[in-house]
């Protein structure tokens, strides 16, 4: 599935949550896809727990 599709399916839903629900399903929706987001990244392994933790400084060393 394309980027661009799954970018428009999440904005449907946000539009259908802001508009049957209101402002706060709306963000309800938008907290709620962030966090599956971070968790699908993890799943595939394109993400590391430490690199939600990490200072800046940090990134910057591991760069190197």
């Amino acid at each position: 599935m394309s980027m661009a599709l799954v970018g428009m399916i999440a904005g449907m839903a946000l539009g259908f949550a802001g508009y049957f629900g209101g402002f706060g399903a709306f963000l309800l929706v938008a907290a709620l896809g962030a966090i599956g987001f971070v968790a699908g990244r993890f799943a595939e392994g394109d993400l590391e727990l430490g690199d939600l933790f990490r200072t800046r400084d940090d990134r910057r060393d591991r760069r190197r």
